[in-house]
């Protein structure tokens, strides 16, 4: 029901998709930027729900039992287990944790992740979403909405080749020209930036 909504929303709003053949790729790590405000989650929920893009996001494990579970599972949400399996007590990292998630769900899987971590600026992104990607074997879409546009979607495909200067170049000359919602809280990672 919730993503019916936000498909409505969507359309009402005059938005359109981009990069649907990019969908291709059923076993990926998605980033979701520009990430500025509460909105983005309507329009990226809707984008790739219309795009038939199997993604989910992460939650603790917790919080996907009854009764929140049936609203957090509906739209998307998949339990993140960061407990060993060796026997120690030492929680493993999230990177770990998101890794075992591939190994466990041998099927389609395309996790979102929001680089920027919160709603403000950050001009230094969290690079875990590419080591996931590399310790899964997978592929990075470049998901994104343009509000100036009004066009979400994937803009690219990127093959991690272990380079992750090189790679995170390529993702932050990509998210230079969207436009977020609300700009002032928008920043690509100035460290991989190249003079223009």
């Amino acid at each position: 029901m919730f993503l019916a909504i936000c498909r409505a929303f969507f359309r009402a709003q005059g938005w359109t998709l981009r990069g649907e053949e990019a969908t291709v790729h059923r076993r990926c790590v998605v980033i979701a930027a520009p990430h500025t405000s509460n909105w983005d989650l309507v329009f990226t929920l809707a984008a790739f729900d219309m795009m038939n893009l199997p993604v989910r996001f992460t939650v603790k494990k917790e919080v996907t039992g009854f009764p929140a579970g049936i609203v957090i599972n509906s739209v998307g949400g998949i339990g993140i287990d960061r407990s060993p399996k060796d026997g120690s007590t030492d929680r493993i990292s999230m990177v770990d944790a998101m890794i075992r998630l591939f190994d466990e769900h041998p099927g389609d899987l395309a996790i979102t992740v929001t680089p920027e971590g919160t709603r403000s600026r950050r001009e230094k992104w969290k690079s875990g979403f590419y080591h996931v990607a590399v310790g899964a074997g997978v592929p990075i879409l470049l998901g994104y909405l343009d509000y100036e546009k009004r066009e979400a979607g994937i803009g690219g495909v990127i093959h991690p080749s272990g380079d992750f200067e090189a790679d995170m170049r390529e993702i932050t000359a990509f998210y230079r020209d969207i436009a977020p919602k609300k700009p002032e809280l928008f920043s690509v990672d100035t460290r991989f930036v190249d003079a223009p």
